[in-house]
């Protein structure tokens, strides 16, 4: 059972999109998938797993889409409007344009994006659709009550419904005008499979690789874009530290200890060569991702984690701090600036933002708190830190993380106290 579920969150996204391109619905093509899910459920316990349970969830969810357009009264006008047999041939052709792709994880991407939802409604929904998670999950996310986000996800599919929103990658300023949010989402994706917000495992790997493949469909569409060529790079840098950030047991390893020789330079490489194009085609200072980029090149380039130039990303996040306020800009920058100037400093700086709103229920904030203390040598006051970060966690695996830093400060451990930094994921 648990394995069937968790290859259906895995594949989710995939079904999702390719069944939206059938019915043009968003939220009929969830109720499909999940009806795949259901006959999964009933059928493979008995059956087996299928050698490709994916092609298998996604051709299950197509029939039922095209039993349920036959039953419709309108199937005459669908069928002349996709333009073919749904059953056997091709999909439909799109109008010809040289920017043109066919990609249907990217379409639905841009329909969750379209400008009549709102910001809110637009991440919930991509979020729910792309990333996966569950209502619960999301809510958690974003410190807001659950039926609060499961009341936007209803209405931005019936939204999307009753406007007739087309399943397509817009051309020209409609797809200048969603771009921002795009990116956006790409990014949240991006982020839930590189530090999963919920649930066993800390890592959702098959995430990271969506999102990173849209980034790059996205530059090679938009070449003109600084900011999509510096989000590219952002995950590229992020991505090529993926097999060296758990251990053989799953559990988290901190920046500071991974073996940097897994670190992919494959990888590395290739976000070195986005930022460079970020920066050729930009017309005026770095965007946000592009600064960001620039954070995680820093630490691409360090082959060892004594040799990071600490001092040029507390730089580039003061940068980042003025074009993109944020408090979790500042929680990073502090962790940057304590690196260079001392925990001290760093301190001040945390506990200059801790009283933000958006910072109550973050629990990298005592985590971070807790790392800065224990490099003070304030040990009980840091252990106190660790365990109300892992009293916030809602991952497993880093829930046990704080609690084993916990663990090495309380007084009968008799070990000395570690200094790995714990800086919030994304940009260190």
């Amino acid at each position: 059972m648990r394995a069937i579920e968790t290859v259906f969150r895995l594949e989710s996204p995939r079904v999702i999109a390719g069944v939206a391109r059938i019915v043009r619905d968003v939220g009929i093509a969830e109720e499909l998938a999940q009806d795949a899910l259901v006959a999964a459920l009933e059928r493979w316990p008995r059956e087996g797993v299928p050698d490709n349970p994916g092609a298998w969830l996604a051709a299950t969810a197509r029939h039922r889409a095209v039993d349920l357009i036959r039953r419709r009264e309108t199937y005459a006008r669908k069928l002349a409007e996709i333009g073919r047999d749904l059953e056997t041939a091709a999909p439909p052709e799109e109008p010809a344009d040289p920017d043109d792709i066919d990609d249907d994880l990217l379409r639905l991407v841009f329909t969750t994006c379209h400008p009549v939802l709102s910001p809110k409604a637009r991440t919930a929904l991509t979020l729910r659709l792309l990333g996966g998670l569950t209502t619960a999950e999301i809510a958690r996310a974003y410190l807001v009550p659950e039926p609060t986000i499961a009341q936007r996800i209803v209405r931005a599919k019936r939204t999307l419904a009753t406007r007739n929103v087309a399943f397509e990658v817009p051309y020209g300023p409609d797809r200048q005008a969603r771009l921002g949010s795009v990116l956006d989402v790409i990014y949240l994706v991006f982020n839930e499979g590189y530090a999963a917000t919920a649930g066993d495992d800390w890592l959702r790997p098959g995430l990271c690789e969506d999102a990173l493949r849209l980034a790059r469909v996205l530059s090679a569409l938009m070449p003109g874009e600084p900011e999509v060529h510096g989000l590219t790079a952002l995950l590229e840098f992020q991505a090529s530290r993926t097999a060296a950030r758990t251990g053989p047991d799953g559990a988290p390893v901190l920046l500071r200890d991974q073996d940097r020789r897994r670190w992919n330079r494959m990888l590395i490489a290739r976000g070195v060569r986005a930022l460079e194009r970020a920066g050729a085609t930009a017309s005026g200072p770095p965007g946000p991702y592009a600064l960001q980029a620039a954070i995680a090149a820093c630490h691409a380039h360090a082959y060892t984690y004594e040799e990071t130039d600490w001092h040029a990303i507390a730089a580039l996040y003061g940068l980042l701090a003025a074009r993109a306020p944020s408090p979790v800009v500042e929680l990073n920058r502090a962790v940057a600036v304590s690196m260079a100037d001392g925990p001290a400093r760093g301190l001040e700086l945390v506990d200059a933002v801790a009283a933000a709103p958006a910072l109550r229920d973050y629990h990298l904030l005592p985590s971070v708190r807790g790392d800065l203390l224990t490099r003070l040598g304030r040990t009980e006051e840091a252990r106190a830190e660790f365990l109300r970060a892992a009293g916030l966690a809602r991952n497993d695996r880093e829930r046990e993380l704080l609690l084993s830093r916990a663990r090495v400060l309380a007084p009968e451990s008799g070990q000395a106290p570690r200094s790995a930094s714990s800086a919030p994921p994304p940009p260190g």
